[in-house]
């Protein structure tokens, strides 16, 4: 697997992405692997009478999507997240297309860290996540 980027590659304004539509599948894995059995992921009679009026998935199993775009894109294989905030905007339901993005806003060098906006907006261009990201990007090749 070839390493991401080092601090020396990336410049602000650097951008990536990643997509996928949420299926049921992707609801009930999230929850059986996390424990989370809120009935507003996993019933639909129970979430009818919420005020989404229906069932919505998992708030962070859709930020889990900002760890694939840090981990596989920017910067890329061998990152560790440090921090991320959150502020949840919209629901995220089953058959919704799903599109996270991380874009980098400052570069620390002294501290090899990455400061990222990252967000996420369905199919019709709904924002349903904002936040901020902190990595540590994979250290410098050396030669």
């Amino acid at each position: 697997m070839k390493p991401g980027k080092s601090i020396n590659e990336l410049k602000v304004g650097d951008k990536a992405e990643f997509s996928k539509t949420i299926s049921e599948s992707d609801v009930y894995l999230y929850a059986g692997i996390t424990g989370d059995f809120n009935p507003a992921h996993v019933d639909e009679e129970y979430a009818r009478n919420t005020f989404f009026e229906g069932r919505i998935a998992h708030g962070m199993l859709t930020a889990g999507f900002i760890s694939t775009v840090l981990a596989s894109q920017l910067p890329g294989p061998g990152t560790i997240y440090v921090s991320q905030e959150l502020r949840f905007l919209a629901p995220v339901r089953m058959g919704d297309t799903l599109t996270a993005r991380a874009e980098v806003v400052e570069i620390i060098p002294e501290k090899n860290k990455v400061r990222l906006k990252t967000t996420c907006v369905i199919q019709d261009g709904t924002m349903v996540l904002e936040g901020e990201a902190v990595v540590s990007p994979p250290k410098p090749k050396t030669e």
